[in-house]
């Protein structure tokens, strides 16, 4: 299981490369309504999937991964609601169900964005990280949501992934940070078609990113607060 999808993870070997294959999945099945008060692993599948809806504002805060429905979890679930044109009513029940299921892709993946998007740039796939290669999906997994949001608060533009996940070889090898959120699956470097750099910014300011940097063609963009191997403070560059 990942994070309660039903799952079978492997590896490929490419001539002497081991490269994560993403898994095999289906919809979350939801088995109930949900709503303040309410904890559990499905709990827990819904604040990852409304994770990037952190906010209706510029603001440093996130949406805990904890399973405990509280009131930043409902206050999430309602604007995820709004964005999509469903009752605003910050209770998951079937209707939120299906909207979510409808961001989730066969594969585990999400809508609009494959799992190749991520895979460190010198072929290693999701290994040779800081953690695990499953880890590294997982995080992933995770951030593919937010970026949902970000997408969607966009316009529904594309978004472009620069960088995903870097192996710690690859890392070195274009001058990353030694400790870069890139090495553990929780950061992208992205823009959006037909937006300014500072618009995403601003979407990503609502999102729950905990790092941001400005660059002059793209974002940074990473949850390093929320990991214990990440970095422990808020940095926003912008």
């Amino acid at each position: 299981m990942i994070g309660g999808v039903a799952a079978a993870a492997g590896a490929a070997t490419v001539g002497a490369v081991a490269v994560a294959v993403a898994p095999a999945a289906h919809a979350y099945n939801w088995t109930r309504t949900m709503r303040n008060g309410d904890s559990g692993s499905d709990v827990r599948e819904l604040q990852i999937r409304v994770a990037g809806w952190a906010a209706d504002s510029a603001r440093q805060t996130y949406v805990s991964v904890d399973g405990v429905f509280g009131p930043e979890t409902e206050a999430a679930v309602r604007r995820f609601q709004s964005a999509y044109g469903l009752t605003v009513d910050g209770i998951a029940g079937p209707e939120t169900h299906g909207q979510l299921n409808w961001l989730e892709s066969s594969d585990g993946s999400t809508r609009h964005f494959a799992w190749s998007e991520f895979h460190s740039k010198d072929g290693s796939g999701f290994s040779g990280g800081k953690v695990g290669s499953s880890t590294v999906q997982e995080n992933v997994r995770r951030l593919m949501y937010k970026l949902e949001a970000v997408r969607r608060k966009g316009g529904n533009n594309p978004c472009i992934i620069n960088s995903g996940f870097r192996s710690v070889s690859h890392n070195s090898s274009v001058g990353g940070a030694s400790n870069s959120q890139h090495m553990y699956g929780i950061a992208a470097d992205i823009r959006i078609s037909n937006r300014s750099v500072s618009q995403v910014i601003s979407y990503s300011q609502t999102s729950g990113f905990s790092g941001i940097i400005r660059y002059s063609t793209h974002t940074h963009v990473d949850s390093r607060v929320e990991y214990p191997y990440g970095a422990r403070s808020w940095y926003w560059a912008t």
